[in-house]
């Protein structure tokens, strides 16, 4: 009896040992399931903001449960049209739950379109965006590898920014340009100076060109207390104070320290790595990165890297459809003066050939009517764009290609000139007097206002096809010229010329004063024709 105890005790005691150790090992398995696949929420994030660490390691499993509740608030807050508060409650949510970026992308679309619309002023709508951008920036901080954060990024600068369905769009792109060259110091930074430029203090310091301490007594001398106050005003007025190293030998140093100063400000605010930017130059061609054709492209390319092929998808063709729209209208031109500046976009060629890729690929790859068609009208804008900005080579090499792929099309046998002028052949020969006169005129304005801007080869290639459209019509009108003729080409100019510097801004005008060499304002009625910019 004794023994069939103590065998029914041992055999008991391995059951319940066997039983725990299955248990341990099940649990320590899941634990580490769920620490790879990231299925809790509760382990500390790493490079965290002191307020996440701290929140992660206080509330633990709680912080789920405040986070619903700020939620909860934060749609009574909506409900009632109290919108400024939502900012700061979403920064707390995403704050409590740091790995949750699908309730971030959400906020941060919630602020971009929803609560920007229910304002009518530009301003108060380019403030939401921001909100809207900045919330999904800061949260790569702590979820760097999330996809989904890369592609609402690019997206909101694609289509919130970059088209045109917002009412204010053409305001976003300003201030955006604006706010852009402030941080550059200019319309483009050196960016491999910026990519070398030392990522923390301490790196800074051991490499200052004279030394820390000589530095340091400059600083101090023009009242400066440390490197971190320098660095907040440098983020205030984009440059360093004036009078501070500004004799000649205090050159290397200046430089080596505004270097610093913008590319902390880049990768610590906007999350932009100059090495990247270089990369995806190389790749596509050089970006305005004033414009936000650049940055959809930017952030959609870091998506590609982190995500599934799913996402793969929506991260490439928001990259081509990009390089696309950066080609039509991806240069930038500005003119005057601080806040108030004019600016207008135009094609950048530099990405053309990027753009194209991408056309011929789903061409080969997908030989439907409708890549086919893409393709075609692709190359047949891309090469009256190339003729009208003065570009001729690119243009006849494009059209070159176009007859090799679509070699029954006999209108891509024509010369160049035939072709380009063969594209407008219907509006011009059949057009009426005052249709033709408003084409050539719309090209008119256009050179003056390149000028103003000081792009010479846009407004050479413009006057080219005015005149050629010209010279068309009158061919045409030949026996009846003296009935529907238009005045000479010259007299033309000189009225849409005198016509600009009265309508243009101040700033402008004067600008095309004096690049056309006019002396001051009582020149602006002056009858002379312009120089002819085609020479």
């Amino acid at each position: 009896m004794r023994t069939r105890r103590f065998l029914a005790a041992l055999v008991a005691v391995i059951v319940v040992a066997a039983a725990v150790a299955t248990v341990s090992w099940s649990q320590s398995r899941m634990l580490e399931i769920n620490k790879q696949h990231r299925l809790t929420d509760t382990d500390v994030v790493d490079n965290a903001p002191p307020m996440v660490a701290f929140t992660t390691v206080a509330l633990g499993c709680f912080r789920g449960l405040l986070a619903d509740l700020l939620w909860l608030r934060s749609i009574s807050l909506q409900d009632q049209g109290k919108y400024f508060e939502m900012v700061q409650l979403a920064d707390w949510i995403c704050k409590l739950q740091p790995r949750f970026t699908g309730a971030t992308a959400y906020l941060a679309w919630n602020m971009a379109y929803n609560i920007s619309v229910t304002f009518s002023d530009p301003a108060d709508r380019w403030r939401w965006v921001q909100h809207g951008i900045e919330l999904l920036r800061d949260a790569l901080t702590y979820s760097p590898g999330d996809a989904n954060l890369y592609r609402e990024l690019g997206w909101i600068y694609q289509h919130k920014v970059g088209n045109i369905f917002d009412d204010a769009n053409l305001y976003y792109k300003q201030q955006m340009a604006l706010e852009m060259t402030k941080v550059f110091g200019g319309p483009e930074p050196d960016w491999k100076a910026l990519a070398a430029a030392p990522a923390t203090p301490a790196a800074f310091w051991l490499d200052v060109p004279g030394g820390k301490e000589l530095l340091e007594s400059k600083m101090r001398k023009a009242g400066i207390e440390s490197l971190s106050s320098l660095e907040d005003a440098f983020r205030q007025s984009g440059k360093l104070p004036a009078g501070f190293l500004e004799d000649a030998a205090d050159a290397p140093c200046r430089l080596a320290l505004d270097n610093y100063l913008r590319a902390r400000w880049l990768n610590q605010f906007y999350k932009l790595r100059p090495a990247e930017v270089i990369k995806i130059d190389k790749q596509y061609g050089d970006f305005d990165w004033r414009l936000p054709q650049a940055y959809a492209v930017y952030w959609a390319t870091l998506g590609k890297e982190y995500s599934r092929d799913s996402e793969n998808i929506n991260c490439e063709r928001m990259i081509n459809q990009s390089v696309k729209d950066a080609f039509l209208e991806g240069r930038l031109l500005m003119a005057g003066e601080g806040d108030t500046r004019a600016f207008i976009t135009v094609p950048n060629m530099s990405l053309a050939d990027a753009a194209r890729r991408s056309f011929e690929s789903s061409f080969e790859d997908r030989k439907s009517v409708s890549f086919t068609s893409s393709y075609e009208n692709f190359m047949i804008d891309s090469i009256l764009i190339f003729y009208t900005f003065g570009n001729r080579t690119k243009a006849d090499d494009y059209l070159k290609t176009l007859r090799r792929d679509f070699p029954g099309n006999p209108e891509f046998r024509r010369d160049l000139d035939s072709f380009v002028i063969g594209r407008w052949r219907e509006n011009v020969i059949d057009g009426s007097r005052q249709k033709v006169k408003g084409i050539i005129d719309g090209f008119l304005f256009k050179i003056c206002v390149f000028m103003a801007f000081g792009d010479d080869q846009a407004a050479k290639g413009h006057e080219q096809l005015a005149r050629a459209i010209y010279e068309t019509y009158k061919d045409s009108q030949k026996d009846s010229w003296e009935r529907s003729g238009l005045p000479p080409f010259e007299k033309m100019k000189s009225e849409v010329l005198s016509a600009c510097l009265k309508n243009l801004s101040p700033s402008l005008a004067d600008k095309l004063r004096s690049r056309l060499g006019f002396a001051g304002a009582k020149d602006a009625d002056k009858k002379d024709a312009p120089p002819d910019s085609s020479k």
